[in-house]
């Protein structure tokens, strides 16, 4: 394939990605999608691999160049991003490539795909546990519907969404603000809370926030270990305030995520609604929508302001992975969350960055299989998995 038709699929894939891709391009992707699939299982020799490999080839040269000849005279397909129930065989290809292109040099299946499978982990659902004051605790996930809890007139009650909501009563004691709870997602979980304010949380996986069940005095003060989105109710009279980490996030009414892992190289609140001051142990910020504060672990005297890119920070909310130039070890800390397993790294690998996106919903034998396409071989073994580098052929 020549770099010009190469640089073509890219933007394919890209167009795809907006929403914006032509008929004769989806159906192009959903037949390259569709050779995969064909051998997905099969054991083959190294010689049906070769073959395989290059009948891919000559598919994909003359697929984009049949494009290539007449895209310019066919309307956008009007597609959502992600649009996983109509185009479901596309979305299954997890677009995510390498920026090397290396992609475009190993177009087979692996073997190993199939050991994957045999030992398949299923995704993360709707996990979470609660920690009243009292130290009681409470799988939500498998608690009824209703009222599970009643601390000093604080009703805690599950609603049919499957959501917290924490409802202070009007017959309520004095001293509701005294009580503190905690909700922890572990690893493969995430959980919505309702505060007893209106604010609402979303907490990403293997993640905490401890809270008190009812809010008094001149803040609303709020810890968090790990990731949660949070969309605060405006109260000027009462800042709201989230501590994680070395930092300390005050607002009064918005809505923002905050990314406070603590295998993460960095503290990360990304704005979308309203303003927040982000401040650190010798620095102090103030962000506007659609910006991002970054905190450095190795240096937490500096806070660094960039433009995010809301889509991707928010994508886990969504119900997403999405990847913008990341490497291995990033997606893979997001992968051992999600799935709740343990990884080892066996070898070098290349600095090969990653974009695309992949739904949260999928096995994990649908990202081993894309991965493998990358040379990025994952095995399996109960809730370990073991990541290795295979240099492509020549």
């Amino acid at each position: 394939m020549t770099n010009q038709y190469k640089q073509l699929f890219l933007q394919i894939l890209e167009r795809y990605r907006l929403g914006t891709a032509s008929a004769d391009e989806l159906d192009f992707l959903e037949k390259y999608y569709s050779v995969f699939e064909a051998n997905d299982d099969v054991l083959l020799t190294d010689e049906e691999y070769l073959q395989i490999n290059k009948n891919i080839k000559a598919r994909v040269d003359r697929e984009i160049e049949k494009i290539a000849k007449s895209n310019s005279a066919q309307k956008p397909a009007l597609v959502l991003w992600p649009s996983w129930a109509k185009y479901a065989s596309v979305a299954a290809m997890l677009l995510i490539l390498v920026t090397s292109g290396l992609i475009f040099r190993h177009y087979y299946v692996s073997r190993a795909d199939t050991l994957v499978a045999q030992n398949d982990i299923e995704p993360g659902g709707q996990h979470a546990v609660l920690t009243l004051a009292n130290g009681k605790k409470i799988m939500i996930d498998t608690a009824n519907t209703g009222q599970i809890a009643d601390e000093s007139g604080i009703k805690i009650t599950k609603n049919a969404k499957g959501q917290l909501v924490y409802l202070v009563s009007s017959d309520g004691g004095t001293d509701q603000g005294s009580y503190t709870n905690t909700i922890t997602t572990p690893k493969g979980g995430n959980y919505q809370v309702i505060l007893s304010d209106g604010t609402s949380v979303m907490l990403n996986a293997a993640s905490s926030i401890t809270f008190p069940t009812s809010f008094s005095g001149l803040m609303r003060e709020v810890s968090l270990e790990g990731e949660a989105y949070f969309e605060v109710t405006k109260n000027t009279e009462m800042p709201f305030m989230v501590k994680s980490g070395q930092q300390v996030i005050k607002v009064l009414g918005t809505h923002f995520d905050v990314n406070a892992y603590a295998d993460e190289p960095a503290l990360k609140t990304t704005l979308l609604e309203g303003a927040v001051e982000v401040t650190s142990q010798k620095a102090a910020v103030r962000i506007k929508p659609g910006q991002q504060a970054l905190v450095e672990k190795k240096d937490q005297k500096n806070i660094i302001v960039r433009e995010a890119d809301l889509e991707k920070e928010m994508a886990w909310k969504n119900g997403v992975f999405s990847f913008e130039n990341d490497d291995l070890k990033s997606i893979m800390r997001q992968v051992a969350r999600w799935y709740d397993v343990e990884v080892i790294y066996e070898g070098e690998f290349p600095d090969d960055k990653f974009f695309g996106g992949i739904p949260r919903n999928s096995k994990l034998s649908a990202v081993a299989k894309i991965l493998e396409l990358n040379n990025i071989q994952l095995k399996v073994n109960g809730k370990t998995i073991r990541v290795s580098y295979q240099n492509p052929a020549p």
